[in-house]
């Protein structure tokens, strides 16, 4: 596991260096032929200014030179670099203060807010401080507004409605 960190530490390093956002990172394949699926994004994305196919080429040829370099990591890996999609996930603590206003799903590893496993609703933004009891906050559908611990998600990301 120790290994899978320092990679991922390279990862954000270098996708920072190119002057991008690291979103997302997972791990598929197997020890022999580890995949390694990134996703990544710019910080002043909009839909009308997103990551585009030459951006992932750009960082996915840096990120290969990287790697190839790394010994925890098989010769075999293969690498696949995408932009977040239209229903991003936000992982990060300046993910939900950054899509304040927007329309989310989040999902509980047990029942949220004394409600259900899975909320839809607007993005509030973050309740509480980074290290202390950190939160998510949120305007359901019926207008309540709910206080979701951030160690209590499992996953959260952004709706894409059409317009």
């Amino acid at each position: 596991m120790h290994a899978v960190a320092d990679v991922e530490r390279v990862l954000e390093s270098e996708v920072e260096d190119l002057g991008f956002e690291l979103v997302d990172v997972r791990w598929g394949g197997s020890g022999r032929r580890p995949v390694l699926r990134i996703r990544i994004d710019r910080e002043d994305s909009s839909p009308e200014n997103g990551v585009t196919v030459g951006d992932c080429a750009k960082v996915s040829r840096a990120l290969e030179a990287r790697l190839d370099e790394h010994e925890a990591l098989s010769e075999r890996y293969v690498l696949e670099v995408s932009s977040p999609g239209v229903e991003r996930p936000l992982k990060k603590a300046r993910d939900f203060d950054r899509f304040s206003g927007e329309r989310v799903v989040i999902k509980g590893r047990e029942v949220l807010a004394g409600r259900s496993h899975r909320l839809e609703g607007e993005l509030l933004g973050l309740a509480g401080s980074a290290g202390q009891s950190e939160a998510i906050r949120l305007r359901l559908a019926d207008g309540d507004e709910v206080v979701v611990p951030r160690s209590k998600i499992r996953d959260a990301h952004l709706v894409f409605t059409w317009k």
